[in-house]
């Protein structure tokens, strides 16, 4: 029995060292990934507008490995807000980030 609950107290220990938070180093060599500037939009043609809808236009997102397009689509509006699209921008460091789609007033 004692050998049981000393195998049991090994198991649960090392299980709870790879659920440990990463170091600093970890957390930092992930952060350092630079993304290339994404291509420049494709053409989309608009679709006839939708009563109670907004057309999202598409983008250029990353997948962790090279930049994809995400096809425009509709959403339901917001009364009060207006959509403004996902964007890219060059960070202080020249790398780029993707700013998500939000809904502003």
């Amino acid at each position: 029995m004692k050998i049981k609950s000393i195998l049991c107290v090994s198991v649960l220990a090392l299980g709870a060292g790879f659920m440990a938070p990463m170091t600093q180093a970890q957390a930092q060599a992930y952060a350092n990934v630079r993304i290339g500037q994404p291509p420049p939009p494709r053409h989309e043609v608009m679709p006839a507008p939708r009563r109670g809808y907004v057309w999202a236009p598409g983008y250029w997102q990353w997948n962790g490995r090279r930049h994809e397009w995400v096809g425009g689509s509709w959403l339901r509006a917001r009364p009060g807000y207006r959509y403004v699209p996902p964007s890219w921008v060059r960070g202080p460091r020249g790398d780029w980030q993707m700013r998500p789609y939000r809904w502003a007033r």
